[in-house]
C-alpha cells in the first residue's frame, strides 16, 4: 500500500511539473524558430505583418468585432503575453482592462506603446483628463509614425534583420503615404455643408483633426461612457438643425444610440438615413480586404463620402 502511494504521489509531482512548463514562456524555438510577437490589436497586427514579414511570428489578441475599451484577456492571452519575446500594444488606455498586466509586462520584456512613442504634443487630449485620445489610427500620418516605432523596436531586438524590417517599412509607408492622399480626397469631396461626421462614440477625432471634418461621437472616447438622454436631445435638435443627411453605426459597438436618434430626428420631420458601417476600433474580418489597415480605411471613407455627397473614388496602389 505504501508502494502504491508513493507511485501515485510521484506522479501527480510528474504531471504538475509538467503542466508548469507547458505554461511557462517557451524558447523561441519551441513556438517555430521564429521571434514571437503578441500585439494587442489588429490594427497594429497589420504593421507587424508588413514590416515583420516572415522573419516574425504574430498572434493579435483582439480580432473583428471587438471592443478594445471592454476586452477582458482570457486565460488563452495571458499564456500567450507571457510566452511572447516582445509586446506590441496601443496605449493611452485604449486596452482599459490590461493596463495593469501591460505595465508589469514592461519590467520583464520588450512591451511596446505606440502612442507613448510619438511626440506627445501631437496626440489630442481629452477634456478634463491628463490622458489622450487612442485613435490614433484614424490619421495616416501617425500610422506611418507608428511604422517606424515597430521597426525601430523590431531592429533593436534582432538586429540581424534589421535591414529586412527597413525594407519592408519603407514599402509599407509608401502604400499609406498614398492612403493618405486618398482620404483627403475623399473628404474634400464632400460638400461643406454636410462635412459632419455623427457617429456611436468619439473615435474619429484624429480623422477629424487631420482632413478636415467636424466629429461629433453619441459616446465619448472610450464606450465604457454611457450617453445620457440629454445629450441624445442635443443631438438630435443638431441633427434637425443642419439638416445632416446621414449617421454612422460602428462595427464593434450598439447601434442602440444611434436608432435613438433616427427616431428622435424622425418626429420632428427630419428624415435621416444610416449611411453605413464604419470600422473604429476594430478592423474587418481577417483574410478579407477591410481586415487590413489600408482595407479599412479605404472603406471609411467611400462609406462617409457617398452617404454625405461626395465621391471617394477607388484607390489604387502604385497610382
Amino acid at each position: 500500500m505504501k508502494k502504491i502511494f508513493i507511485a501515485v504521489a510521484g506522479l501527480i509531482f510528474l504531471v504538475s511539473i509538467g503542466s508548469a512548463f507547458l505554461l511557462r514562456p517557451q524558447p523561441e524555438e519551441k513556438i517555430g524558430g521564429r521571434p514571437y510577437i503578441v500585439v494587442t490589436t489588429a490594427q497594429i497586427g497589420d504593421i507587424l505583418t508588413n514590416v515583420g514579414g516572415d522573419k516574425v511570428r504574430v498572434d493579435v489578441l483582439m480580432g473583428s468585432g471587438v471592443d478594445p475599451h471592454l476586452y477582458r484577456p482570457t486565460r488563452s492571452d495571458v499564456v500567450k503575453l507571457e510566452r511572447a519575446d516582445v509586446v506590441f500594444y496601443n496605449g493611452s488606455h485604449l486596452e482599459g482592462q490590461m493596463v495593469e498586466m501591460l505595465e508589469k509586462l514592461a519590467s520583464e520584456k520588450p512591451a511596446v506603446s505606440i502612442s507613448d512613442g510619438l511626440p506627445q504634443d501631437s496626440l489630442l487630449g481629452l477634456p478634463c483628463n491628463e490622458r489622450h485620445d487612442p485613435h490614433i489610427w484614424m490619421d495616416v500620418k501617425k500610422w506611418i509614425a507608428a511604422a517606424d516605432i515597430v521597426k525601430n523596436a523590431l531592429g533593436a531586438k534582432y538586429p540581424e534583420h534589421i535591414e529586412f524590417f527597413a525594407e519592408n517599412a519603407v514599402v509599407y509607408k509608401e502604400a499609406l503615404k498614398e492612403l493618405d492622399a486618398h482620404v483627403r480626397e475623399g473628404i474634400k469631396s464632400i460638400p461643406g455643408e454636410n462635412r459632419v461626421l455623427l457617429t456611436a462614440h468619439d473615435a474619429f477625432g484624429y480623422l477629424g483633426a487631420a482632413y478636415n471634418i467636424e466629429v461629433i461621437g453619441i459616446q465619448g472616447i472610450s464606450t465604457e461612457s454611457e450617453a445620457g438622454l440629454r445629450k441624445i436631445e442635443e443631438l438630435v435638435n443638431k441633427i434637425v438643425e443642419r439638416k445632416i443627411p446621414a449617421v454612422f453605426v460602428e462595427s464593434s459597438v450598439s447601434d442602440r444610440n444611434i436608432k435613438a436618434l433616427i427616431e428622435g430626428a424622425a418626429a420632428q420631420g427630419h428624415i435621416v438615413e444610416v449611411g453605413g458601417e464604419l470600422y473604429s476600433d476594430a478592423m474587418g474580418k481577417a483574410g478579407t480586404y477591410e481586415g487590413t489597415y489600408i482595407g479599412m480605411m479605404d472603406h471609411n471613407v467611400k462609406t462617409i463620402a457617398a452617404a454625405l455627397g461626395g465621391d471617394a473614388g477607388s484607390f489604387k496602389k502604385g497610382r
